[in-house]
């Protein structure tokens, strides 16, 4: 199965899923900050206007009307004085004149336009012209000579002029009246635009916001839903699945990544399927030959025996018929013979025994190893009242496994016990368990000859002895026949080989749990104590 894959230079041309959220990062951040300068720009347009209207326009009119007043004050006044000659109608005209000063001064404060200065210095210009030309000749000549010095010639071509200054300065009213009208139209024209800027604004966003997310959705979560349904698929079993999804430079090289993954798992499995076709084809060979193995073992218990039982009893016959005539060397001879033949019978006899364990087996109960250790004594009986043995037992546990496999187990490791003893000692067995870490830890101790460390692995070997057989007789399997039933039932044997006063043997098996039942214990495998 193959896959086809881009060009490099399409790999090296496509963004990676940071690089994209680089990118959208980026454009989100020129669009804010244009945004805040379009925003400040519009803000400040508004407040300028909304500024001059205030601060200038409305001032200045407010001034203009206040110049108004102190101008009329003052014809009022100097009118009022030329007709009565009291003082006190003069202080409206002195007043008049000092707030025409402040309230020019701070029209000009304000630095209107050049039409509104216009307006002023026209208003000032014929104020002094009335003030030069008729007030202050018309208060000097009242003063020095009497209302009566004022004719009434002079007081209509007073009028007169003032009624220029009144003309000037309704049309500075009317300039700041239309000045206060275009800041109006100025303030709301800012104020349009200041909405209409925020509006484009927030429309720009949404439009960028549903761009990127698109963009994304297209570009990078697209790719991701596909590489996450392709992993989902695999990952259920459909390992035919051929994973390309495309998208960022960082997700296509995941997806080549998983379905490099997937090959090789396809490949694996290739492999592992031809395995188990090839354990298949073992086990049934294994499965054949165990047949034969056991075929094998009946003809070695009945066919391979017979001839051994003839031998053995055809010498000891020919022993008994021609004793008269044999002499001592052929009488041993055929004792040779004879032993050789039982040996044999002895030696396939064991031999069918372990092949057996782990092939032929029982099935597992739940015993106490204190039974299972008397049944082994009473086998080894005649043996123990020859040796004079003691044998002590410790309280044993309750295990689950085959009772004929551990009663052969407790009778090999006793009798080896009686077997090599010390000379001139009674030989001394003692059995005890103990429980740690979840097993079982039971020790086979004597005081017999003893084994060296360097025989530790050794004596565990099949057919393999420590002393010559006139020495002390066996076969050699017993101890190989003692580990192979203790791993069976998941435990482990070994010498201890820091004991120096004789021998021991250590035996871990798994502890069996236990459940507690009202009048009854029960192991969790089943059965009763």
């Amino acid at each position: 199965m193959t896959t086809e894959t881009p060009p490099s230079g399409s790999r090296q041309s496509r963004w990676s899923a940071q690089t994209w959220f680089h990118v959208v990062l980026l454009a989100m951040a020129v669009l804010l900050a244009v945004s805040a300068v379009v925003g400040a720009m519009a803000l400040e347009n508004a407040a300028n206007a909304s500024n001059r209207l205030i601060d200038e326009i409305s001032v200045g009119r407010i001034q203009a009307e206040r110049l108004q007043t102190t101008l009329v004050n003052q014809e009022t006044g100097m009118r009022g004085f030329v007709l009565t000659r009291k003082e006190e109608f003069l202080e409206p005209y002195t007043a008049g004149r000092r707030d025409e000063r402040v309230t020019s001064g701070q029209i000009r404060a304000l630095k209107p336009a050049t039409a509104m200065l216009r307006r002023l210095d026209d208003v000032e210009r014929l104020t002094g012209e009335w003030r030069s030309r008729y007030a202050e000749p018309m208060i000097a000549d009242v003063r020095s000579s009497g209302p009566e010095a004022v004719s009434a010639e002079q007081t209509e071509e007073s009028k007169r002029a003032f009624d220029l200054v009144r003309k000037a300065l309704g049309a500075q009213n009317a300039a700041w009246s239309q000045a206060r009208e275009s800041a109006h139209a100025e303030l709301e024209d800012a104020r349009w635009a200041r909405d209409v800027t925020f509006f484009a604004i927030l429309l720009a966003f949404l439009i960028t916001i549903v761009t990127v997310a698109v963009l994304l959705r297209i570009a990078v979560f697209g790719p991701l839903a596909r590489l996450r349904e392709a992993s989902r698929r695999v990952t259920s079993g459909d390992f035919e699945y051929h994973v390309d999804t495309g998208g960022p430079a960082d997700l296509a090289e995941l997806a080549r990544d998983m379905e490099a993954m997937r090959r090789r798992i396809v490949t694996e499995l290739e492999e592992t399927r031809v395995s188990r076709q090839r354990l298949a084809t073992q086990a049934e060979e294994l499965k054949r030959s165990n047949a034969e193995l056991e075929q094998f073992a009946y003809v070695a218990s009945h066919d391979l025996q017979e001839p051994l039982r003839k031998v053995a009893s055809f010498c000891q016959m020919l022993q008994q018929r021609y004793a008269s005539q044999l002499d001592d060397r052929a009488n041993t001879y055929i004792d040779f013979a004879v032993d050789g033949a039982k040996r044999m019978q002895v030696l396939i006899n064991e031999l069918l025994t372990f092949s057996r364990v782990g092939r032929v087996n029982q099935d597992p109960v739940e015993m106490d190893l204190n039974d299972v250790v008397k049944r082994a004594l009473a086998n080894l009986a005649a043996a123990m009242e020859e040796s004079e043995a003691e044998v002590e037992v410790g309280d044993l546990p309750v295990v689950v496994g085959d009772r004929t496999k551990f009663v052969m187990l407790w009778q090999n490791l006793i009798g080896n016990s009686l077997k090599f003893r010390s000379p001139g000692r009674a030989p001394r067995v003692r059995i005890e368990a103990e429980e740690r870490d979840g097993e079982w830890w039971m020790t086979v101790t004597d005081n017999g000859i003893g084994i060296s460390p360097n025989f530790a692995d050794k004596i565990f070997v099949i057919f393999q002895r420590l002393h010559q057989r006139d020495a002390y007789e066996g076969t050699g399997i017993g101890l190989a026949l003692c580990r192979k039933i203790v791993e069976h039932h998941r435990g482990k044997i070994w010498l201890d080989t820091e004991f120096e006063d004789g021998t021991r043997f250590v035996i871990t098996l798994p502890v069996t749990p236990r459940v507690e039942v009202p009048g009854e214990t029960v192991a969790a495998s089943g059965g009763t104590a």
